[in-house]
């Protein structure tokens, strides 16, 4: 037998194996249905946390309301283990003043 002919059985059988493969992987797979999440809310806990759970539900609108800023500047210095400045209330049913909060914070400093 010739050479060329054992190349193009070979071509042919290699062809046929990728092309039967690449069928099986794009064959449909069962989609499987992910559990459900359940959020436990503590009603009685951190009074910022119910804040924070508000201002999320507002969107967009929350960047232009002043209580929000506060919490999450209050949130972002929990976070970080920051002191709170001298004379700032921050917690409790006082919330800071939306001048000491920076709603846009220097990038790169």
């Amino acid at each position: 037998m010739d050479t060329k002919l054992f190349a193009r059985i070979g071509a042919g059988a290699f062809v046929a194996t990728a092309l039967t493969m690449t069928a099986l992987e794009l064959r449909e797979r069962p989609v499987r249905t992910l559990p459900e999440i359940e959020t436990v809310t503590d009603d009685e806990g951190d009074p910022l946390d119910a804040m924070l759970r508000d201002c999320a539900a507002m969107g967009e609108q929350a960047l232009e309301v002043s209580p929000c800023l506060a919490a999450w500047a209050e949130k972002r210095r929990r976070f970080l283990g920051a002191k709170p400045k001298p004379g700032s209330p921050v917690t409790g049913d006082h919330s800071p003043s939306a001048a000491s909060v920076d709603p846009h914070p220097a990038k790169g400093r």
